[in-house]
């Protein structure tokens, strides 16, 4: 079997590089170790997490906000089993469609582990035993992420589990703790703290998600703390101890000697993801990696051995599911002799708590050590029509523009419908566009984008109207 590509991972990354590969003409095949298609992000990642965010969501708003609707339930209650199925359908769906998109695009599917014999040739281990090699002109390895479980946190599948196990829980845990204050553990956390579930988040930076904009966390931490979540910030977790039906963590001070016990139904640990790269065959060809596993890749995305190309969660930069598939494009068209480009500044972040938190560009500490001068605007969505209509007020919008030339240098978002409102600025920021130019575009009222463009007014020699 000779194909022009060999996808290793039919993640976002992996299935979207096969897509375009087959739609420039070239004879494809992707090759994924699980039974379905769609890696991480499919089946155990961004899909069913948000089916559960979505889930949790009802319920919270039934329990705590539709009598001041006017609607009046009785004996309301979380269905566990029923919120999982769900989910499951969800995700069954979502990976039946990649299915479909391989059919339909004539790519060949392999399942089974795949591994380097040589630059051109990669063995499939089966299920059952027997194997097969594969032939191909370039090979894209799109293996994905697995999360960090270091041994002190004796991680059992059972009481102390990473987002893989927290998505599959069939019943509402009395109390968790959740080690690491970023993206997933905050968007799980927050799904069974809104089910009824004390949560106790432990993180060792003095904020939650440390990497984005610093407004950012403080706004999201004081929203999930009226939703009951408690904070244990500059702490960290020295030892868990998994029992039948409970876990104790130990948690100590990062500066003192301040010790105290958390006794909970669960730990959740989600402290990061590393680049998954075990058993490939790389010493087969020789394929390097640097001192997190990460695959060792140039500015076309390739090896140091040519031929041979790295994608998505396995090589540098932002675990996205969204990064991966923009990759996963630029090496289609690189072979097949595009000239292909992506802008790493203008990838957006999203975290899907409620409310959503969501990013691109600088932050206000990385525009200041990279010696910008700036100017900052923002606007509350407590001062929005819209937000006080459905109840939405939490949340700020600020936009980073350059002092002197006025261009957005970077946008900042925490409220309703963030993951949203994010992409008008990425696709003005795109064309160098100032805040200027985005606070005289009409936004039709009464909507949450009003929120963007009265942060981008407020940029704008402070000409904010509504505050």
């Amino acid at each position: 079997m000779t194909y022009d590509l060999c996808i290793i991972g039919s993640g976002p990354g992996g299935y979207v590089a096969a897509i375009r590969a087959a739609q420039l003409g070239m004879k494809t095949a992707i090759i994924e170790r699980y039974k379905t298609l769609g890696g991480t992000c499919l089946n155990v990642g961004c899909i069913p997490s948000k089916a559960l965010l979505d889930s949790s969501e009802h319920f919270h708003n039934a329990s705590a906000d539709f009598e001041k609707h006017g609607i009046e339930l009785e004996a309301l209650k979380v269905n566990m089993p029923q919120m999982i199925a769900r989910k499951n359908e969800v995700v069954d769906q979502t990976c039946k469609g990649v299915e479909f998109l391989m059919k339909k695009n004539k790519i060949d599917v392999f399942h089974g582990h795949g591994s380097f014999v040589d630059a051109n040739t990669v063995n499939i281990a089966k299920d059952d035993g027997s194997s097969e090699k594969i032939t191909a002109s370039k090979v894209v390895i799109a293996t994905g992420s697995k999360p960090i479980t270091p041994a002190a946190f004796n991680y059992d599948k059972k009481r102390v589990i990473t987002s893989t196990e927290a998505l599959n829980i069939d019943k509402v845990p009395k109390r968790m703790v959740v080690i690491g204050g970023g993206v997933i553990g905050l968007e799980l956390g927050s799904v069974y703290a809104r089910l009824g579930t004390q949560v106790e988040v432990v993180e060792f930076m003095d904020s939650i998600l440390a990497g984005m904009d610093k407004d950012c966390g403080k706004e999201l931490q004081r929203a999930l703390k009226k939703l009951g979540v408690k904070f244990h910030l500059g702490h960290k977790v020295v030892d868990v101890k998994s029992m039948k039906t409970k876990v104790k963590v130990s948690v100590e001070r990062r500066d003192s000697e301040e010790k105290f016990d958390i006794d909970a139904d669960y730990c959740l640990i989600a402290i990061g993801r590393h680049a998954y790269t075990a058993n490939l065959g790389l010493e087969n060809v020789g394929v390097t990696t640097d001192d997190r596993g990460r695959i060792a890749v140039d500015e076309h995305l390739q090896t140091n051995v040519p031929g041979i190309y790295a994608i998505g969660d396995v090589v540098k930069g932002a675990m996205l599911a969204h990064k991966a598939e923009e990759e996963g494009v630029f090496v289609a068209e690189l072979i097949a002799g595009q000239k292909p480009h992506i802008d790493y500044n203008l990838i957006p972040g999203v975290v899907y708590t409620w409310p959503e938190v969501s990013a691109v560009g600088m932050t206000q500490k990385e525009a200041k050590e990279a010696g910008r001068a700036v100017k900052i605007g923002k606007f509350p969505f407590k001062a929005l029509g819209r937000a006080r209509a459905s109840m939405d007020l939490e949340g700020v919008v600020k936009i980073i523009a350059d002092k002197e030339t006025d261009e957005i240098l970077g946008a900042h978002m925490v409220g309703a419908r963030a993951a949203d409102l994010i992409m008008e600025v990425v696709a003005l920021m795109e064309f160098r566009a100032t805040a200027e130019d985005l606070a005289r575009i009409c936004h039709p009222h009464p909507t949450f984008t009003e929120a963007v463009k009265e942060a981008a007014l407020a940029a704008t020699d402070n000409r904010a109207l509504h505050v």
